[in-house]
């Protein structure tokens, strides 16, 4: 695998665009963002458990049903949830993109993130429509996505480049979410794109079996979006024997699905709403699965473990507190729990029990910006991991006022 630049562009047949149509306020930020194919693509995606569900994700679900898509248009500001006229509103999006690029719309994917229960206006979208096909190139991922973010700081992609049957293939991403962020398929929003040839099936497979271990394991504030989606298109110009089937390609295929995906999700956490550092839970040493999960979503999830690493605290009695209410089998009276950074790496409990150790060096550890939590359960051979971030005073203060 070798990374690459180009975003959701890097592949073959892609194009991107993002502008400002009026749907934000600041003109300088770009709320309306188009993916376009060359050709129609096999297409999946992933949604929300959340009961209350953006009218967007009911029109995307409906226009992939038969495994196959085009575009994606999304836009910002407004979540287009909770909203009587939702999904004529997101049937209108489609319709815009296919009077502008000829594209079905049923073959559109339609996104939208910001406030839940605002009305959203379909005007300035219908005006920014010109700007953003006339702007569609195969150097617009950073415009795309630019477009896409809310509350993010940075825009968030990235790309790889693989061989599959003798043929050069590239798949990319880009991503937004900072806040409302603990996916259970957070405002997050992913786009995925591949030049790989794979059928619907085998591309839904994928991405199924991808989520359980990368975006369902991102934990920013403990809430669950209302329109979160994975998606991801396939075209196919790369020119490879289709997948139709698991394999040595399909193999290969999911490890770069996962290289894009990973990075996404560190790129996700570490860009939290106030958040100065990403953390990484590594539990090692389960007995099964479901087990290994638990314990790292857990501590990620801790509130008072978040605090003390903003605080450089190495406060290790929060990962343990964690682990027990947790609800997984554990026996704590093995449990090991290491802390890690580029500073170096210091124990801090052995068997259930604190260790001595300088606090010193576990202040100078935990002041770093990426922070890995090593716990060990001693029971078995499985392993998993967690992504999140500290938690800060601006936090707060972001979501005390972040509607009005």
């Amino acid at each position: 695998m070798k990374l690459i630049s180009g975003g959701v562009c890097a592949a073959q047949g892609f194009t991107a665009n993002g502008v400002h149509c009026g749907i934000r306020k600041n003109r300088t930020k770009r709320d309306l963002a188009l993916v376009i194919s060359e050709k129609r693509a096999s297409a999946a995606a992933v949604y929300t458990t959340n009961l209350v569900k953006g009218a967007p994700l009911t029109v995307t679900k409906n226009h992939i049903a038969d495994g196959y898509a085009q575009a994606i248009i999304c836009n910002s500001g407004n979540a287009n949830t909770c909203n009587a006229n939702g999904i004529e509103i997101a049937e209108q999006m489609s319709a815009l993109v296919s009077e502008k690029t000829g594209i079905k719309a049923e073959d559109v994917v339609v996104a939208s993130t910001g406030v839940i229960g605002q009305p959203l206006d379909l005007i300035p979208i219908a005006n920014g429509m010109d700007e953003l096909v006339k702007g569609l190139s195969n150097s617009g991922n950073e415009f795309s996505a630019e477009a896409i973010m809310t509350t993010d700081t940075i825009k968030k992609e990235v790309a790889v480049e693989f061989t599959l049957d003798g043929k050069t293939c590239k798949i990319g991403g880009m991503a937004k979410g900072s806040g409302m962020i603990h996916p259970d398929m957070a405002t997050m929003l992913v786009f995925i794109t591949t030049d790989v040839s794979i059928s619907p099936k085998m591309l839904a497979k994928a991405l199924s079996s991808d989520i359980k271990d990368t975006f369902n394991m991102v934990s920013v504030d403990g809430d669950t979006s209302t329109n979160d989606m994975v998606t991801v298109l396939a075209n196919g110009l790369a020119g490879n024997s289709e997948i139709t089937s698991e394999g040595e390609d399909f193999n290969t295929f999911m490890k770069a699905l996962n290289t894009v995906t990973v990075h996404l999700c560190k790129m996700i956490a570490g860009d939290g709403e106030g958040a100065t550092k990403l953390l990484e839970c590594s539990v090692s040493g389960a007995k099964d699965v479901v087990t290994a999960k638990t314990v790292a979503k857990s501590v990620i999830c801790s509130s008072l473990l978040k605090a003390a690493m903003f605080g450089a605290d190495a406060n290790w009695g929060r990962v343990l507190c964690a682990i027990g209410y947790s609800k997984a089998q554990v026996d704590v009276n093995k449990i090991d729990v290491d802390f890690k950074s580029n500073k170096g790496i210091i124990s801090v409990c052995k068997k259930g029990s604190g260790v001595e150790f300088s606090e010193e060096k576990a202040k100078e550890i935990l002041l770093e910006k990426e922070i890995e939590i090593l716990v060990n359960l001693n029971d078995g051979e499985i392993s998993s991991k967690a992504w999140g971030c500290d938690l800060t005073y601006d936090y707060v203060k972001i979501n005390g006022d972040y509607r009005t």
